[in-house]
C-alpha cells in the first residue's frame, strides 16, 4: 500500500464515544446556577433601591399648616410696595449775591436753628455801595437844606416888596418877581424833598445787599451737604464754566421725612387715603415702622404704568435718613372681635416659601411617611409672609419650606424635625 493513504477502520475508531472517562458531578453544576442568580436578584434590587423605587434622601425644612383665625386676619397686608424715604421740606440755601466766600460755619450732620448763619460772603463790594448811597443820601440832603434857606429869604423878599409897593416906593414888577422866586423855591424844595427820599431808599437797599452777605437758614433741620468753601465764588445762578458755585449747602428738615411708593396702576384700587400701612427700612430689616397713606398723588407715570404715593412715618428716629429704601404694606383695617372670640377662617396658614409656582399652578410638597407628595393649591389673600391656602392642603399638614428645584412628587426626604 501507499505510505500517504488512510486506513478506513483507524478513522472510525478516532470517532468513537470513550464512555470509560468519569462524568462531572451534577452537584456542582446546581451550586453555580444559584449563586449567579442571587447575584442577579440582587443586581435588580440595588437598581430598583436606587434608582428609582427609592432615592437619595433629601434634607428639607419644613413647617406646620395653621388654621386661621379672625385675630390672625386682622391688620393684614392686602399689597406691597417699595420705595424711597423722601424729605417734603429740604433746601439748597444759596447768597442772594455774587461773591466769595468769606467763612462757612456748617458741616455735614450738624443741627442748625431757623435764623443761624450758616456763611459769610466778603461784603466789601456790597459796602461799598452802601457808602455810595450814604454819600448820595447827604449831598441830597444838604442840597435841600440850601433851598429851604433860600426860600426863606426869598419869602422875606417878598413880604418887603409888597409893603414897598403899598407906600408907592416899588414898581409891581418887582413884587411879581419876588413872588415868582418864592414859587420857583417851592417847587425846587419839593423836587430836592423826594430826591433826599429816593437817596434813603437807596441807602436802605444798599443795607439788604450787605445783610445779603450772611446767609442763614431759612427753617430748623439738619445739614446734609455742604457745597462751599472759604475762597470759593458762589452766586445766585449758574455763570457757567464750572467755577461758580450755586449754592452753600443742603438742609433738610427730618421732621418732614415721609415714604413715596410706586404702586402698579393695575393694584391703585386697593389704596386708599388714610389706610394704616407697616414699613420696612432695607437697612433695619426687623425694624417695622407704623404709618399712613398721606396722599394718593392724582398723575401716572405712563411709562412704568405706576402711580405715586406718599406714606406717613409715625416713628421719628435719627436713624431715618432720606433716599433710604424702604418696603411697605399696605393694611387692612382691623376688624372687630366677635363677642364668640376667635372665628377659625377658610382654609389654611403656611409659610410663602412653601408655595412653588409649576406653569400656571401653585404647588407644595406635603411630607408623609417620608416622601413627599405634590398638592395643587388654590390661594388666597397674603397675611404678611404668610399665605393663605383655600384648597389643597389641610390644618397640621406639614410642607416643605423653600423646595429645592430638583425636588419633585414621591422623593425620599429627611425633615428637619427628624435629624
Amino acid at each position: 500500500m501507499d505510505g500517504n493513504k488512510v486506513d478506513p477502520s483507524e478513522m472510525l475508531k478516532q470517532l468513537r464515544i470513550d464512555r470509560s472517562a468519569p462524568e462531572p458531578e451534577r452537584g456542582s453544576r446546581g451550586k453555580w446556577i444559584v449563586i449567579v442568580g442571587l447575584v442577579l436578584v440582587a443586581g435588580g434590587a440595588a437598581a430598583w433601591w436606587f434608582g428609582g423605587g427609592r432615592g437619595p434622601l433629601v434634607d428639607v425644612h419644613t413647617a406646620l399648616a395653621q388654621p386661621i383665625t379672625t385675630q390672625a386676619s386682622a391688620g393684614t397686608s392686602v399689597l406691597d410696595a417699595s420705595g424711597y424715604v423722601t424729605a417734603r421740606r429740604q433746601a439748597t440755601v444759596s447768597s442772594k449775591v455774587t461773591g466769595r466766600v468769606l467763612e462757612v460755619l456748617i458741616e455735614e450732620g450738624q443741627k442748625v436753628q431757623e435764623g443761624e448763619v450758616l456763611a459769610r460772603i466778603d461784603p466789601i463790594d456790597a459796602q461799598a455801595q452802601l457808602d455810595m448811597s450814604k454819600a448820595q443820601l447827604e449831598a441830597a440832603s444838604a442840597m435841600l437844606a440850601d433851598l429851604r434857606v433860600q426860600l426863606t429869604q426869598a419869602q422875606r423878599n417878598e413880604k418887603r416888596q409888597n409893603d414897598l409897593v403899598g407906600r408907592k416906593l416899588t414898581s409891581q414888577q418887582s413884587v411879581d418877581d419876588a413872588h415868582t422866586l418864592v414859587q420857583s423855591l417851592n417847587a425846587r424844595m419839593v423836587a430836592q424833598d423826594r430826591q433826599v427820599n429816593v437817596a434813603q431808599r437807596g441807602v436802605q437797599m444798599s443795607k439788604v445787599q450787605v445783610d445779603n452777605t450772611i446767609v442763614t437758614a431759612p427753617f430748623s433741620g439738619v445739614v446734609t451737604v455742604k457745597a462751599a468753601q472759604p475762597g470759593e465764588i458762589v452766586s445766585p445762578m449758574s455763570a457757567g464754566g464750572g467755577f461758580t458755585r450755586t449754592g452753600i449747602g443742603t438742609i433738610v428738615d427730618m421732621n418732614s421725612l415721609e415714604i413715596e411708593v410706586d404702586v402698579n396702576e393695575s393694584y391703585i384700587g386697593r389704596v386708599q387715603p388714610g389706610q394704616p400701612v407697616e414699613s420696612v427700612l432695607n437697612a433695619y430689616s426687623d425694624w417695622k415702622i407704623p404709618g399712613k397713606v398721606i396722599a394718593i398723588i392724582p398723575t401716572a407715570d405712563r411709562s412704568k404704568a405706576t402711580v405715586k404715593v406718599r406714606i406717613s412715618i409715625d416713628t421719628k428716629d435719627s436713624r431715618i435718613v432720606p433716599d433710604m429704601g424702604a418696603r411697605v404694606a399696605f393694611l387692612e383695617e382691623a376688624k372687630p372681635q366677635s363677642k364668640d372670640g376667635p372665628k377659625t377662617l377658610p382654609g389654611v396658614m403656611v409659610p410663602g416659601d412653601a408655595i412653588r409656582a409649576a406653569g400656571d399652578v401653585s404647588v407644595s410638597y406635603v411630607v408623609k411617611d417620608g416622601k413627599v407628595e405634590e398638592r395643587k393649591l388654590s390661594l388666597g389673600q397674603t397675611l404678611g409672609t404668610q399665605r393663605q391656602v383655600l384648597t389643597g392642603l389641610s390644618s397640621g399638614d406639614r410642607v416643605v419650606v423653600a423646595p429645592p428645584a430638583e425636588l419633585k412628587n414621591g422623593d425620599r426626604v429627611r425633615a428637619d424635625a427628624e435629624k
